[in-house]
Order: C-alpha cells, then sequence, then structure tokens
C-alpha cells in the first residue's frame, strides 16, 4: 500500500503528518515553512508513496471559511499539476489547533515547547488525519 498525508496549511508554516503504508496510524512529520512547501513535498514523494493527500478545510464555528482558505485553494491548484496522481481530499479542521495545543499540555511538555507554533501545526496535522482516517472506515 501507500501512504497519505496531511497537511495543516498556514501562511506562515504547514504542519505535516503521515500514515504508516498500511494507511492505520497517523503520525506527525515535520513543520516546513509554507514557502518551501513544494521542495519538501518533492522530496518527500521521490522516497516515499503517497497515494492522497488530505488538506485541513478551514472553517470557523458558523461554517464560514477563513481567509487562508484563497491560499489554500493556489496550493491546491498548483499542487494537481505538479502531482497529478496523487488525490486531494479535504477535511474540515475546526477545533484541531485547540485540541493539539491540549494534547501538547497532557504530554508533559515544558510550557516553552508546549507554545511552540511548529509543534502545534504537526500536531494539528496529525489529528486532522488520524479523524479523516476514522471517518474514511466507517
Amino acid at each position: 500500500m501507500s501512504q497519505i498525508l496531511a497537511i495543516d496549511y498556514g501562511k506562515a508554516r504547514c504542519g505535516i503528518a503521515v500514515t504508516d503504508d498500511m494507511q492505520i496510524i497517523a503520525s506527525g512529520l515535520e513543520t516546513v515553512p509554507t514557502k518551501d512547501i513544494f521542495i519538501f513535498l518533492k522530496k518527500y514523494f521521490s522516497v516515499n508513496k503517497v497515494e492522497e493527500i488530505v488538506i485541513g478545510l478551514p472553517t470557523d464555528l458558523k461554517g464560514n471559511l477563513n481567509e487562508v482558505e484563497t491560499s489554500i485553494l493556489k496550493f491546491i491548484e498548483k499542487f494537481r499539476s505538479e502531482f497529478p496522481t496523487v488525490d486531494v481530499a479535504r477535511f474540515d479542521e475546526r477545533f484541531t489547533s485547540k485540541m493539539a495545543s491540549f494534547a501538547i499540555s497532557q504530554s508533559g511538555k515544558s510550557k516553552k515547547k508546549r507554545e511552540e507554533k511548529g509543534l502545534i501545526d504537526k500536531v494539528s496535522a496529525t489529528i486532522i488525519l488520524q479523524n479523516f482516517l476514522e471517518q474514511k472506515q466507517k
């Protein structure tokens, strides 16, 4: 089989998570500056088989899209032209940053580590991916 990769896309950074080859478990992989995301993906895809990416869908409590959605749509368009054989899925990312912060606080990490934005982005991507996997199994 192959992996599924999730991206918690942000204006400054992208949190990245990936499944194992059996697509059972999501694990945080990396936090990448948004400007370098395609460099990272090209390198990662050259050594790993990825069949699908999941990108967070940023909505508020009322279901309205966040302003970063415009940037995400441009990213998806470029992604599809660069990697036409990789499927793209979207998944609601509401509350993932709060869930990530809570999970990190429960892990016993230091206050400085808990406030590290890159770690929150990577854990958020992992939560998006794990929730996607669980919904896919239903």
